[in-house]
């Protein structure tokens, strides 16, 4: 076990099996990423514009505030206000003050913003059905419970 990261990481030996599933685990996420940023960059927005629109998706066309986007965003990014200042340049999406509270700023997705996850999607999807060819159903929930005992609220 384990052929794959020692030619990638060009190390024989590790400290120890739970070391190896981290650095696995690392060069696993980043194989995937680089996957997703590739197409997120032929579309013209980076992997985190990718999710903040993604999000936004869910929801529409009701929005979200910057709090609940960065509370619900995979992998926290530290200036989200600028963030979706570089999406509603690009017209990706749209904000306006909340009805209810005027500091409250709502963004929602603009229709250009659905028509590039749209155009995303078939090559998003390629990559899912890449990995779902190489991991069955049943590694694919082993491994969501492993990824969710190491950060969910019962583990360390």
């Amino acid at each position: 076990m384990g052929e794959a990261l020692h030619k990638r990481l060009q190390q024989s030996r590790f400290e120890g099996p739970h070391h190896e599933a981290l650095l696995n685990l690392m060069v696993a996420a980043e194989h995937v990423r680089a996957r997703i940023d590739a197409v997120c960059a032929t579309h013209g927005i980076t992997e985190a514009q990718y999710n903040v629109l993604r999000i936004l998706r869910g929801v529409s066309p009701d929005g979200y505030s910057r709090t609940e986007i960065t509370r619900r965003m995979l992998e926290r990014a530290p200036d989200v206000t600028r963030l979706i200042d570089r999406l509603e340049v690009q017209q990706l999406v749209e904000r306006e003050r909340s009805g209810h509270d005027r500091r409250l700023s709502i963004t929602r997705i603009s229709r250009k913003g659905l028509d590039v996850l749209a155009r995303m999607q078939p090559e998003v999807s390629s990559i899912h059905r890449e990995l779902a060819a190489r991991i069955s159903e049943r590694d694919a929930r082993e491994l969501s419970r492993i990824c969710e005992t190491l950060y969910g609220p019962d583990g360390p």
